[in-house]
């Protein structure tokens, strides 16, 4: 079954594994050791995260690596920007807002002395 990245960031273990493995390349075995879940569910997580495109898993030797692949994130920052654009502009609107009301009251306390 294919996932989406959504459902792979939902899980905060998965994003745990997602920003433990942007600061250092690990073995499932020392992803696991950072959890204190088993390590069959670090395995389904990490399996996930795969399917995902969110880790890439590389054989080197006879060890397995995990590392962190950004580029499947790139649907999620373009999902949420145009809600950031919004939002942006709605607090601007309210710093604008909020300017004119101090100057308003700086001149009003400004003309009282």
């Amino acid at each position: 079954m294919r996932r989406d990245v959504f459902q792979a960031i939902a899980d905060p273990n998965r994003r745990a594994i997602i920003n433990l493995l942007a600061h250092e390349r690990l073995t499932p075995n020392g992803v696991a050791e950072h959890f204190d879940i088993s390590r069959p569910a670090i395995s389904k997580h990490i399996k996930i995260l795969t399917e995902c495109g969110l880790i890439i898993v590389k054989q080197q030797g006879r060890e397995r690596y995990c590392e962190a692949s950004f580029k499947a994130l790139g649907e999620v920052s373009d999902w949420i920007e145009p809600y950031r654009q919004f939002w942006e502009a709605k607090l601007d609107s309210l710093g604008d807002y909020l300017k004119q009301i101090q100057t308003t009251k700086s001149k009003k306390d400004g003309s009282k002395k």
